[in-house]
């Protein structure tokens, strides 16, 4: 579980790095993930703790900010849109206080563009959400100027829908007809899609 602090609590069940691990390769395995939609940043965070990450947790730009200036981390997963701003402003704060350090900008608006002026302000990669924890590690591991390989086991595209219906319902504080407003959904067809097991 995390603590508060989103640091990994006391016998929590992280899986022990391979030697073909490249995240063996580094001392200092803190990450800051940075993202206000919750479930998302608590499932990301607990999973890449299982990966051996050392995970902090920050819900706005300015608390990103602030840890950063903190104890800057060696990795970043930041989404780029935030409640009280842009993602890139942790993108360009952590480039200049560990310009080493390895960021990725999470962009659920499929908005390219800004996510490659995101590149260009220092993050090493950019992934459209929902991007899953094997992706991501494979990202921040991957060398400079190379592309992470694909996911043995990507999500399929029921599952993608599935997760975006997740998400919109989760941030609509589970209200079944303002989620199906949203989505331009008929409110039965979304109450079968929640009512069932998520998609592989």
């Amino acid at each position: 579980m995390l603590t508060q602090t989103g640091t990994t609590a006391p016998g929590a069940d992280i899986i022990p790095l391979g030697d073909n691990d490249p995240l063996a390769a580094f001392a200092d395995r803190s990450l800051l993930i940075v993202d206000d939609d919750k479930p998302f940043s608590t499932r990301l965070a607990r999973a890449m703790e299982m990966r051996g990450y050392e995970v902090h947790v920050a819900e706005s730009v300015a608390e990103g900010v602030s840890m950063v200036d903190a104890r800057a981390p060696a990795f970043a997963v930041i989404d780029m849109r935030l409640a009280d701003g842009n993602g890139l402003d942790v993108i360009a704060r952590l480039k200049e206080r560990r310009p080493e350090a390895r960021g990725v900008i999470l962009t659920g608006y499929g908005n390219i563009a800004t996510a490659v002026t995101a590149v260009k302000l220092g993050a090493f990669d950019y992934l459209a959400k929902p991007a899953d924890a094997d992706e991501i590690h494979g990202t921040l591991m991957a060398q400079p100027g190379e592309r992470a390989d694909p996911p043995e086991n990507p999500m399929s595209a029921d599952r993608v829908r599935w997760e975006h219906i997740q998400r919109v319902y989760e941030l609509c504080s589970r209200n079944v007809s303002e989620t199906a407003r949203r989505l331009n959904m008929h409110r039965r067809t979304l109450q079968r899609i929640l009512a069932k097991r998520a998609p592989r």
